[in-house]
């Protein structure tokens, strides 16, 4: 077996169906492929779907294993102990890679181009809702993910990090599984070990696959929430790796400490505005883009609430992580 497939699952019948197809449909030889969904236990019919898939496909092995925890590390620690491919691609429920996805990939790796290799994402929208949509458009704009390159595209170049990626199956036994204390960041963590351990981190911009974007904004702030707050963790251990994209948690600060003080302190309410409209102006400029391009005037809200959003609620999410660490190790849990 040359290529092991990886990918964690929970609760995800509405598109595990076409990702599966998407592999199915892959250029590489099937021959040399497998897929292993590591699914926490779903109970929306996920499991049905695969079954079914691997009973239909029986040219395309695929093992749907246990992930009882319920997490996404333990998933991949858990398909990777029933991985036997030479190459390993980890993948994501709401991901649609490209036809030649693991082929280019693959090559890649052979071609000693990097240790993880990792493509570019183009961001869609997981349902057809204005609200959707404008999530997608800022889930890949600059403004709500700073330079992360995987996102907003880029020239074949050495990264800190990739979204999924394609890996020697040693590498796992030379620098570790993932880390199953984070509950986030573990793609992150994980690339941090490879460059750590004197390996390179390669974005290829021909690696190309979709990603589904959060529906709402409830959703997209859940997810957020949960980077920011494991991001703190991540940054802990590994400090050297902040960047600027990672500010949001002191620009959350800000708006905090200036709303309290302008309850007494006239300056602060200055401060505060002008912080509001340096912030608003950006926003709305990239809301009035995405109505002008698209030729719909409901980005011109849409993309900014989802840009906010993110930014709040990963900065709010960091913040507390800050706030419950602290009060961990002063109570000596830490």
């Amino acid at each position: 077996m040359k290529v092991s497939v990886i990918i964690p699952c929970y609760n995800e019948r509405s598109v595990i169906k076409d990702l599966l197809d998407a592999l199915l449909n892959q250029s590489f030889p099937v021959d040399d492929m497998e897929v292993i969904v590591a699914d926490g236990m779903s109970t929306d019919g996920t499991r049905e779907i695969i079954n079914k898939f691997a009973a239909n496909h029986p040219e395309l092995p695929v093992k749907l294993v246990d992930n009882w925890k319920r997490t996404i590390p333990s998933a991949l620690n858990r398909a990777l102990e029933k991985a036997q491919g030479e190459f390993i691609v980890r993948l994501d429920a709401h991901s649609n890679p490209d036809q030649e996805y693991i082929k280019k990939s693959i090559q890649a790796l052979e071609e000693e181009k990097g240790s993880n290799i990792g493509g570019v994402l183009a961001i869609k929208p997981s349902v057809d809702t204005w609200i959707a949509r404008s999530i997608a458009v800022a889930a890949g704009h600059p403004l709500g993910v700073g330079d992360a390159r995987y996102r907003i595209g880029s020239r074949a170049r050495e990264v800190d990090t990739v979204a999924y990626g394609a890996y020697r199956a040693d590498l796992i036994t030379e620098i570790g599984p993932y880390d199953e204390s984070l509950l986030a960041n573990e793609d992150y963590e994980f690339n941090v070990r490879i460059r750590k351990a004197g390996g390179t981190i390669w974005l290829d911009p021909s690696v190309q696959a979709d990603y589904l974007a959060r529906a709402t904004l409830g959703a997209l702030a859940s997810q957020y929430w949960r980077y920011g707050f494991w991001k703190l963790k991540m940054l802990l251990r590994y400090p050297e790796t902040f960047r600027w994209r990672q500010i949001s948690g002191l620009f959350v600060l800000s708006w905090i400490v200036l709303g309290l003080l302008s309850v007494w302190v006239r300056f602060a309410r200055w401060l505060l505005a002008l912080e509001a409209v340096i912030y608003l102006v950006p926003l709305l400029i990239s809301g009035v883009i995405a109505a002008i391009r698209r030729k719909d005037f409901r980005y011109l809200l849409g993309v900014p609430a989802a840009i906010a959003t993110m930014h709040f609620s990963w900065g709010a999410g960091f913040l507390w992580s800050l706030v419950t660490s602290a009060a961990a190790k002063l109570s000596g849990r830490e």
